[in-house]
């Protein structure tokens, strides 16, 4: 679980590593939540709301089209009729006479509602492999389509792109071009648009251009590297980055997430408008200037703005708890007015009090919607909520495993009575609820003695814990138990006949191992810190020594159906003898090692990649588990939309699980990481805003219950600060973002310095 990395920023998905500093909040936290005085268009929303009730909407709207988990239905006249089903309806589209759905099954168009077809031929395609009866199959998918877009004046020409990848057609989706992304080895796109020029040219430079290839421009939004566009049909074109006037995440150069991008004729001439999803904030691109200037913020520190619906000068989006719309006439002010008529609408299509539609179409208003799940979420700083994305069953297990505020509890201070009793009674004077419990450890030992002797035959038993006395202790005090399973960091399974479910190594035929290599100087002191990292394969100096150091990690492989049925057989036992939770750690590919490139995946089968390997295995897991389930994730993970190198894809995940729990130790992140005065809030910082984030990159699916630092870490911050204060505003942070739980680490159980929960 402790990790830490020394790394640049191009470098973060690597670790729980990323760089911030602050002006935005550079007082106490009592100021956190508040913008300094600096010269915003607009600070606030209108007075008044635009009173329209829902059934006038129903009256004048014509077709009304809705998607959901399960497909999309149309209403009209009183009448309610599915459409399209089979899978998630995320976004509609109208392009001419053509409707475009973005799908759970990629993109599907129909000229009339009724006669569908997909339109993937050039996308990308993932395989989820599926495991039962020790026979393995495969379902191949579209790889998730994150954003769908169509020019304005166009309808052929559509854009849209999965995690990595951009794609473009001419033809109306029969055939899609893969335009690759900007230059970065990282995941993480959220949005996409296009527009071309109309035929009769268009004055650019103070010149007319008919070439209307030489303007087919798209455009593309990364989670960390911000806004690129590309004029697609000029031969050789190539990514540009675009984020001139874009708040930059703190103490980074890079924009902070662009949720959505729109374009809107305006007099003939096409206008960018952008939002955010971390900042309640609103731009117009210049593009002569290849600058965006910011029309709107609601000043606060955090907040979402997202699916930009252009209808003539009016700029209609969703934020958290309203569907508002920004004038953008000369004299329109820059004020949104709330539409409360269209969360009232949905209500009443709903049948109930949130929102279970994802997206949202009024042909005759031209409202187009979607990430409607906004529309549950309250305001700043809300908690989880039920989202349209649930089954009753996942409603059930989140409403288990929220709020729940414990400790992780080493095996051996839980053995018996005496060793237990202080971290009973610290508990109960901390008004803590949970405890996190290894039972399958970092080392791959099983932590109490199964009845399964399957599971006995690939694991090692070491020490094991009487967890029917423990559970019926727990029990009785109304704690609540999540037995925390090591996936595949595993050295006893690695080892387990002669290596068949390890991580392998290209090089030497064995099973992979990471190591660091260094050097120092020949005849060098014993103990001395002359020690200089190589990098790849440099010679090394006459004067210098190789020193090799392997981490203390063995790894199986991910990809392995049989290590997913170890697992599962592991977790259910552990629900059958009591455990109200099963949290999984280490769910992720190895990181570390200068020789990752020599590791080969012997179990990966053909179209797999990390993440359909990670959402393979929770397919798995799902099926045969059935309490929540959480999972551990690196910080970085829960920060950016991104899962590149581990296979933590948060918003990919979020359907499978319960609870996200993402480390976000300060003691971790550089140490200038929003360190800025008064640089004793920084934990608080750090917490509060990352427990923000990992719910709106989960879509408001799912239980965030970060791991709080409780611990003390010879780094510099934390010789400068830690103390009882510096773990206080860490929960304090987690407490005040929403508080669907937090678990607190020390590795060796001593909990001093914790808080108790408020």
């Amino acid at each position: 679980m402790v990790f830490r990395f020394r790394l640049p920023l191009v470098l973060f998905c690597v670790a729980n590593v990323v760089f911030f500093s602050g002006t935005l909040w550079a007082r106490a936290r009592a100021e956190v939540k508040r913008l300094p005085p600096e010269e915003i268009p607009s600070s606030s929303w209108a007075g008044e709301n635009v009173e329209i009730s829902a059934a006038s909407v129903l009256q004048k709207s014509g077709r009304i089209l809705a998607g959901s988990e399960q497909g999309l239905v149309g209403f009209e006249q009183g009448e309610v009729r599915p459409l399209w089903t089979g899978a998630a309806v995320r976004k509609i589209l109208k392009a001419g006479d053509t409707w475009f759905l973005l799908t759970g099954e990629g993109i599907q168009a129909s000229a009339d509602l009724e006669n569908w077809e997909g339109r993937n031929q050039g996308l990308p395609v993932k395989t989820i492999k599926l495991y039962r009866n020790e026979v393995k199959s495969f379902l191949p998918a579209v790889q998730e389509i994150k954003d769908l877009e169509a020019d304005p004046e166009h309808p052929e020409i559509l854009v849209c792109a999965t995690k990595d990848r951009v794609f473009l057609t001419q033809d109306g989706g029969r055939n899609w071009k893969d335009l690759g992304m900007p230059p970065y080895r990282t995941n993480g796109i959220k949005a996409v648009a296009v527009f071309h020029p109309a035929a009769e040219g268009r004055m650019r430079g103070g010149e007319t251009d008919t070439d209307e290839g030489r303007e087919l421009t798209v455009f593309v939004s990364h989670s960390t590297y911000g806004i690129h566009y590309i004029e697609a049909a000029l031969p050789g074109a190539k990514w540009t980055e675009l984020n001139a006037g874009l708040e930059t995440l703190e103490t980074t150069e890079n924009p902070d997430e662009t949720a959505d991008i729109a374009v809107v004729l305006e007099d003939e001439e096409p206008q960018i408008y952008v939002s955010q999803t971390f900042r309640r904030r609103i731009y117009r691109l210049d593009w002569e200037a290849k600058s965006f200037r910011l029309l709107w913020s609601d000043a606060s520190a955090f907040g979402t703005v997202d699916s930009l619906n252009p209808a003539g000068k009016t700029l209609r989006f969703v934020s958290e708890g309203a569907v508002a719309e920004l004038d953008l006439s000369p004299d329109g002010g820059m004020i949104p007015e709330k539409r409360d008529d269209i969360p009232a609408l949905l209500r009443e299509l709903s049948g109930t009090e949130d929102s279970k539609f994802n997206c949202l179409y009024l042909e005759d208003e031209n409202v187009n919607l979607s990430e409607l799940w906004l529309l549950n979420e309250a305001g700043e700083a809300g908690s989880r909520n039920s989202g349209e994305q649930e089954t009753k069953e996942t409603k059930i297990h989140a409403a288990l495993a929220e709020g729940r505020n414990g400790l992780y509890l080493p095996v051996n201070h839980a053995m018996d009575s005496a060793d237990l009793k202080p971290y009973l009674d610290l508990m109960a004077d901390r008004n803590l609820n949970m405890a996190v419990i290894d039972m399958k450890d970092d080392y791959g030992r099983l932590r109490f003695s199964p009845l399964d002797k399957e599971i006995e035959a690939k694991g090692r038993v070491f020490r094991p814990l009487d967890i029917d006395k423990l559970l019926k202790t727990m029990k009785e005090r109304g704690i609540y138990m999540a037995a925390r399973v090591v996936v595949f960091k595993d050295p006893v399974l690695a080892a387990r006949e002669g290596g068949k479910y390890a991580v392998w190594d290209g090089k030497t035929n064995k099973a992979w191992a990471g190591y660091r290599d260094t050097r120092r100087k020949k005849g060098g002191e014993s103990g001395r810190e002359d020690l200089i990292e190589i990098l790849g394969d440099d010679p090394l100096d006459r004067e210098y020594e190789l020193v090799r150091s392997f981490y203390d990690e063995r790894w199986v492989d991910p990809y392995s159906e049989e290590v997913w049925d170890y697992t599962a057989r592991i977790a259910e036992e552990l629900q059958n003898r009591g455990f109200d939770e099963i949290q999984f750690d280490y769910i992720r590919f190895p990181t570390d090692g200068v020789n990752l490139a020599d590791i080969r995946y012997r179990w990966q089968d053909p179209g797999m990649d990390m993440e359909s390997a990670i959402l393979s295995f929770l397919r798995h897991i799902r099926g045969r588990v059935k309490v929540p389930i959480s999972i551990d994730i690196y910080g970085a993970n829960g920060w950016y939309r991104t899962g590149a190198r581990t296979g933590q894809e948060l918003e990919l995940l979020a359907p499978w699980v319960d609870v996200i729990c993402p480390m976000y130790y300060p003691s971790h992140f550089e140490q200038d990481f929003l360190a800025q005065s008064p640089e004793e809030e920084r934990p608080y910082r750090i917490y509060y805003f990352g427990t923000l984030r990992s719910s709106r990159i989960g879509r408001g699916q799912i239980v965030v219950r970060p791991y709080v630092q409780a611990f003390y870490l010879n780094v510099s911050y934390d010789r400068r600060h830690y103390n009882a204060d510096y773990v206080r505003r860490e929960a304090e942070g987690v407490e005040d973002a929403g508080n669907g739980g937090l678990t607190y680490w020390n590795n060796s159980g001593r909990y001093e310095d914790i808080p108790k929960i408020r």
